[in-house]
C-alpha cells in the first residue's frame, strides 16, 4: 500500500538515502537540498516520504508559490531501486489529493527541466498541460482539478 507520511525525525536519514539514477541527477534536486527549502518555506512547503507499506521509496513535496498565488508541485523523485512500479504516478495522484482536500485548490502546477520526457510524459498521463511557460530553465504545467 503506497501512502504518504511527513517527514519526521523517524524517518529522515531514509529519505536523505534516496537517489535517482545517474542519468536523471539533472532534473532533479537532492532530498538534502528540497528539505532546506521545506525548513525555510516551512509555512507553505509539504514535503512527504513516500511509502510502500514501511518502505520509504521516494520523496514528495506539495508547496504553495505565494509569488504566484498558486499550488505546486515543487519536488518529486522516486528511489532508482523502485522505478517502474507504479510508485510514481501512486504517490503524484496522493499529492495532488492532498492539495484538494487541504486546501480547496482548484489547480497545480509545476516545472520540468526540458528533455526529463520520462516526468513530463508521467505528468501529462495525469492530466498536466504545458502552458507555454518557460521560466527559470524550467516548462511549466497546469492541472486543472
Amino acid at each position: 500500500m503506497i501512502t504518504l507520511q511527513k517527514v519526521t525525525k523517524e524517518n529522515l536519514d531514509d529519505v536523505l538515502s534516496l537517489t535517482v539514477d545517474e542519468s536523471q541527477r539533472t532534473f532533479v534536486s537532492s532530498n538534502a537540498e528540497s528539505l532546506a527549502q521545506a525548513y525555510v518555506y516551512s509555512e507553505t512547503a509539504y514535503p512527504f516520504a513516500v511509502y510502500d507499506d514501511k518502505t520509504v521509496v521516494g520523496f514528495i513535496m506539495m508547496g504553495y508559490y505565494e509569488a504566484k498565488e498558486y499550488y505546486t508541485l515543487w519536488k518529486f523523485m522516486i528511489d532508482k531501486r523502485h522505478q517502474n512500479k507504479g510508485y510514481g504516478r501512486k504517490a503524484l495522484e496522493l499529492g495532488i489529493q492532498f492539495i484538494k482536500d487541504k486546501f480547496d485548490a482548484k489547480e497545480v502546477y509545476t516545472g520540468v527541466v526540458p528533455g526529463n520526457d520520462v516526468a513530463k510524459n508521467l505528468y501529462k498521463s495525469i492530466g498536466f498541460k504545458d502552458t507555454g511557460l518557460v521560466e527559470l530553465g524550467m516548462e511549466e504545467m497546469r492541472l486543472v482539478l
